[in-house]
């Protein structure tokens, strides 16, 4: 007999990203050795998001060290109705990245590795602006800075505390109560049980 199970894929935690793949040659005694270098992406799209940077003599294993090494260094992106809460420029070494909040719609208005960063972080509209080196690894970088030094606004944490008193107001749902049986009374209990009447037989004919 077949068996008619199906087989349901455990839906993944974070979705990840390939950034850049580089070939890393160094010069030894002997010659020279070939390297790969990954930078990968990680991020659950709710405001989780990391970058990370893996070697190895194959491509496989540099991605999957990049993506443990992401995993390591996640920060928490505080998202303010999909968007950031306010203006912030970071420079890293020779990147410099702008960013700006910008209303519905808008979408991600960026390019490149800031991008993917943004996505995977979970922001939805943004304005930005590169102004410094168009390195990838760099420019990463320098998005991941500029994202871990948000910090929530007042009227962030207004609309915070207003959702969590909403959820200590809203009552939990019961169910359809169940109502009580009517109880006896005293005189009830202690009058005999009324007997039902016998029935009688039917009279024989005389044959």
């Amino acid at each position: 007999m077949k068996s008619h199970r199906k087989n349901f894929k455990a839906k993944k935690e974070f979705e990840e990203s390939v950034i850049q793949i580089d070939r890393v040659t160094r010069v030894v005694k002997g010659g020279r050795r070939l390297r790969f270098r990954a930078t990968v992406c990680v991020g659950d799209k709710k405001g989780r998001v990391g970058v990370g940077i893996g070697k190895s003599n194959e491509v496989t294993g540099a991605i999957q060290k990049a993506v443990n090494s992401a995993k390591k260094t996640m920060i928490k992106v505080p998202l303010f109705k999909g968007t950031i809460p306010h203006d912030h420029q970071v420079k890293f070494k020779s990147a410099m990245v702008l960013f700006k909040p910008a209303q519905a719609g808008t979408g991600i208005i960026a390019g490149g590795a800031v991008r993917t960063v943004l996505e995977l972080a979970g922001v939805k509209n943004i304005l930005t602006k590169s102004l410094g080196t168009t390195n990838k690894l760099s420019t990463s970088k320098a998005t991941i800075l500029a994202l871990s030094e948000l910090r929530k606004t007042p009227a962030m944490e207004k609309a915070e505390k207003a959702k969590q008193e909403n959820k200590q107001k809203a009552p939990a749902k019961k169910g359809p109560a169940k109502k009580a049986a009517p109880k006896k009374t005293e005189a009830a209990k202690k009058a005999p049980a009324k007997k039902a009447p016998a029935k009688k037989a039917p009279a024989k004919k005389a044959e």
